[in-house]
């Protein structure tokens, strides 16, 4: 465990700290995800995907629902916006970061935007839809392709 925390443990940081905006709830969320590691181990099936990508998703989800339980109890005026911090990534990360950024470069803007509004703004397929005026089945369209046009740059 203390392996694949020193060797994934500031990737999954940077993804809770990036939709979180908060270090302090971004560490919380990092150690979840490897105490359900830890705990479970079978809840990562190989054959579905890659250890840092499984992980990645993980601390995503975890980060989205902390995001979601506070948005719905704080008010907007009493949230405090926290500077990034500069978080020391290993060459492995760089590498998945830079498939990522490729994969999303080449996204049309509209994918792009509902990507971004998905996983970084942690928002719903029809919070999406009212925030964008868009039908609610053409976000889904766009970000399911969008989600396919990524996962071909990983397998390339």
């Amino acid at each position: 465990m203390a392996e694949l925390f020193d060797r994934y443990g500031s990737m999954v940081y940077s993804v809770a700290l990036r939709v979180l905006k908060d270090p302090g709830n971004a560490e919380d969320v990092m150690q979840e995800v490897f105490f359900k590691l830890w705990q479970s181990p079978e809840s990562f099936v190989q054959s579905r995907g890659s250890l840092p990508a499984w992980l990645l998703v993980v601390a995503r989800n975890r980060a989205v629902d902390l995001l979601r339980r506070r948005r719905s109890s704080v008010a907007v005026e009493d949230v405090v916006l926290v500077a990034a911090t500069n978080v020391a990534a290993d060459a492995e990360r760089r590498s998945m970061m830079e498939k990522v950024r490729f994969a999303l470069d080449r996204l049309p803007p509209e994918q792009q935007k509902s990507i971004e509004m998905a996983f970084f703004e942690g928002l719903s397929h029809s919070e999406i839809a009212a925030e964008t005026g868009d039908a609610l089945g053409t976000v889904k369209t766009r970000i399911r392709t969008a989600l396919m046009s990524v996962r071909k740059a990983f397998q390339a």
